[in-house]
C-alpha cells in the first residue's frame, strides 16, 4: 500500500505532505496557544491540520520503510538509518501534539460556551504543552527532512 504509486516510490510523493503539514501544525499550535484573540479564526484550521499532519507523517514513515526494504533489503546506509530513526521519533511526537492541539481547541471552545466548561488553568497548561510539543515537532520535521535529503542528494 505504501510502496509505489503509478510505478513511482510512494515515499517521494507522500513525504511532501509531511514536509508541509507537520511544520504547519507546529506553527498553528503555537499561534493558537499564544494569540487568544485569533483562536476563533484558527479553530478549524488547527483541527484539520492536526489530523492531516499526523496522517501524512505516518504515511511518510510507512512509505519510507517500504522504500528502504525494497532498495536495501535490510542493509540500509548509515544516513538512511539516521533518517529512519528521526522519523521514528517524529511520528509519536506528532501524534501527541495532535491530541494536545485537539484538546486545546476543545477546552478553549468550551470556555467560550455559556457554561464555560474549560478552566483557565487547564487551558494554560494544555497551551504550554502544545507550544513545547510544537517546537519538538518542528525540530524533528526539519531534522528528518534534512537527513533524508542528505541521504538522497549527498550534501
Amino acid at each position: 500500500m505504501f510502496d509505489q504509486v503509478f510505478g513511482l516510490p510512494a515515499h517521494a510523493l507522500i513525504v511532501h505532505a509531511a514536509v508541509i503539514f507537520a511544520p504547519l501544525l507546529a506553527v498553528l499550535s503555537i499561534a493558537y496557544a499564544a494569540l487568544p484573540r485569533l483562536r476563533h479564526k484558527l479553530d478549524w484550521a488547527l483541527v484539520v491540520t492536526a489530523v492531516v499532519a499526523l496522517g501524512s507523517v505516518f504515511a511518510a514513515k510507512e512509505s519510507g520503510e517500504a522504500l528502504e526494504h525494497r532498495m536495501f533489503q535490510g542493509r540500509p546506509s548509515e544516513a538512511i538509518e539516521v533518517h529512519s530513526g528521526l522519523a521514528e521519533i517524529l511520528v509519536p511526537v506528532t501524534a501527541v501534539l495532535t491530541v494536545v492541539a485537539l484538546v486545546m481547541v476543545w477546552l478553549t471552545r468550551a470556555r467560550r460556551a455559556p457554561e464555560g466548561a474549560g478552566s483557565r488553568a487547564g487551558v494554560l497548561v494544555v497551551s504550554a504543552a502544545a507550544v513545547i510539543l510544537a517546537v519538538a515537532v518542528g525540530y524533528y520535521a526539519v531534522r528528518t527532512g534534512h537527513t533524508g535529503a542528505t541521504a538522497v542528494w549527498g550534501h
